[in-house]
């Protein structure tokens, strides 16, 4: 089917694009158009089936690009997923769906200046966004949601198009043995991370992990299959697949008006125009690059590639992504861990693979992550290390937009970081050997090895290291120059030390030390770690992107280097919108699937509301 006429071309069709793809056609006299590079591949069993995900990794579903060398993570080229398929990189990530610190969210406001965009106005978009799955009573002890029931108000209880469970067997002994834990620490919290009220001063403790898993079918729940399915047969609702968008067009003298899109498909060039708006919805990634390609952005990198210059932003600058460290211990013999699968050992696959086609049981219905923790720098010498990191690195001083930004950050980050009621670390438990990347110089193991094995990871929350991704050609099919810069600041390693010398301290702790040989073993002997020096190496070796990639065409006031305003628009030009990760003005506490969902579900709300529409 053909749109005689467009109102509003979508960049992208990945989570944020099909938000707003169900929402604007809910209107039907809205026309709406999505342009998404990647395939549909919602049938694909790679897609549906969670214990799958990995192997995603890489192939056509991925865009499978790779930053510069780091220099702080010993000029490693780190590897940077993202989807490349219908329903973005929601149809390929690892299913966690875990919010935000909600005192976080004030900050976008009251310190980085975007009026509305706080808790009170976002908690219902996050809500809005899922299903929340019915816990038998008598399971929650086991499942480590006691004290949910009562916590979790109505506004929970919806009807949201993504579905949430708590993936895997609900007899398996990590979730309870994880509460249990920190509940004897102190920090375990014994309310719905989801549905923290106004009135929690914060999110410090474990938590059990929600996913975006179907409760029913065992099948990932994701934008494609809970947006887009179910209203794919509108007729005011156009989805092209394998259309690469190549710039966004513009007419006008003075002021620019954005007019439409040329795009790539089946070999040919073709245009389209637009008679309300150009939503841009490419990720974090991809997003800089249209409109670097299309005119915007920064002055000096437009004129190297010789594209005519349409407004002077910082687009692609901003680049924040949570960095990711663990350990892998050895687990006791009957703990059930997915590392025969991990291993590809043929009668382990075989006999997943079957328990999960004919019953939609077994190992494949979830990846291992059952099991998180918000927290702080939890010991004294360790809290001293880094408000001393802070005093030695005080933000830059001066007018540019870059120094202002970078002033709020470090503003938001002192009075976050350094409160033992704010985390700087995310924890979480997985079910297998992690292969971290091993320093080469030592005789770490690099594919997996007999035994199971229970890795504790933990990710930087909130990083203050920025990096920066642009074109490196005029040419449209040519891949992004990614700079994530991780661990420029160097507070940012102090703080990811402290973290990966805590992590013996969990694994010691009964009753999770229950499920580990004792004393305990590292799948990886460099892991083995005492000091902070030897913790600041491994971090540097061992660590990876988990790739949420988020703030390069930053939502803030155009003075502290924003490229669209609070309500998404785009500086200096009209009809152009951002809606996507790279919008997110700062980085959510951890993975970020349901902040992204909730971004969008507001800004569908904005739209509707300046054009008047149902």
């Amino acid at each position: 089917m053909l749109l005689t006429s467009i109102d509003f071309v979508i960049v992208g069709g990945g989570t944020a694009g099909l938000v707003l793809a169900s929402r604007l056609s809910e209107d039907p006299t809205q026309h709406v158009l999505v342009l998404e590079a990647g395939a549909d591949l919602s049938e694909d069993m790679r897609v549906k089936v969670p214990g799958l995900f990995s192997s995603l990794m890489k192939t056509e579903a991925d865009w499978g690009f790779q930053s510069q060398p780091q220099r702080h993570l010993k000029g490693r080229q780190i590897n940077l997923h993202q989807g490349k398929a219908l329903g973005g990189s929601s149809s390929i990530n690892a299913h966690v769906f875990v919010p935000p610190t909600w005192n976080l969210l004030d900050t976008w406001d009251s310190v980085l200046g975007n009026q509305g965009w706080n808790r009170s106005s976002l908690q219902e978009y996050y809500a809005k966004a899922y299903t929340f799955p019915s816990v038998d009573r008598s399971l929650e002890t086991a499942l480590g949601v006691d004290g949910w029931t009562s916590s979790t108000p109505s506004s929970a209880s919806n009807n949201g198009p993504i579905q949430l469970s708590l993936g895997g067997t609900a007899g398996h002994p990590i979730r309870e043995a994880w509460a249990e834990t920190f509940r004897t620490k102190g920090m375990h919290m014994g309310s719905n991370p989801l549905c923290s009220t106004s009135d929690d001063a914060a999110m410090i403790g474990s938590f059990s992990c929600l996913s975006s898993i179907h409760p029913k079918t065992k099948e990932r729940s994701y934008a494609a299959s809970a947006y887009l399915n179910p209203i794919k047969d509108r007729q005011n609702l156009v989805v092209l697949t394998s259309a690469t968008v190549e710039r966004v067009l513009f007419e006008g003298a003075d002021v620019k008006r954005a007019t439409g899109v040329q795009y790539k498909h089946d070999g040919k060039t073709h245009i389209v125009s637009s008679t309300k708006e150009v939503i841009i919805a490419a990720g974090a990634l991809q997003s800089p690059k249209i409109l670097e390609l299309s005119g915007i952005g920064a002055r000096e990198v437009l004129e190297k590639h010789g594209i005519e210059l349409i407004k002077d932003l910082p687009v692609g600058e901003n680049l924040q992504d949570h960095l990711v460290s663990g350990t892998s211990f050895e687990a006791v013999d009957h703990l059930e861990t997915l590392d025969d699968l991990i291993r590809q050992e043929p009668a382990a696959v075989e006999k997943a693979m079957e328990e999960y086609m004919t019953s939609q049981t077994g190992p494949l219905t979830s990846i291992g992550i059952r099991t998180y923790a918000y927290l702080p720098v939890v010991s004294e010498p360790g809290r001293t290390i880094i408000e001393k990191a802070f005093l030695e690195n005080p933000p830059p001083v001066g007018d540019r937009r870059d120094e202002v930004r970078a002033r709020a950050h470090y503003e938001i980050a002192k009075k976050t970081l350094l409160n033992p009621k704010e985390p700087s670390a995310a924890y979480l438990s997985i079910l297998w050997q992690f292969i971290f990347p091993v320093d080469p110089t030592s005789d770490s193991p690099t594919e997996p090895i007999p035994g199971k094995f229970l890795t504790l990871g933990f990710l930087l929350a909130q990083p203050l290291s920025c990096g920066s991704v642009h074109i490196g050609s005029s040419d449209p099919s040519s891949a992004p120059v990614i700079d994530p810069n991780y661990l420029s600041n160097p507070i940012d390693a102090e703080i990811m030390a402290q973290h990966a010398l805590y992590l013996e301290d969990i694994a010691s702790s009964p009753p999770l030390s229950n499920l580990l040989k004792q004393p305990l073993r590292r799948r990886d002997p460099a892991s083995d770690i005492t000091s902070v020096e030897e913790a600041k190496r491994y971090v540097e070796t061992s660590s990876i992107s988990m790739f949420h990639y988020a703030g390069t065409c930053a939502m803030l006031p155009e003075e502290k280097g924003g490229v669209v305003d609070h309500e998404l628009k785009v500086y200096g030009v009209e009809g152009l919108r951002v809606v996507d990760s790279s919008a997110v003005p700062l980085i959510s506490t951890a993975n970020l699937q349901s902040t992204v969902y909730a971004f969008a579900e507001r800004a569908a709300d904005l739209i509707k509301q300046e054009y008047g529409l149902k």
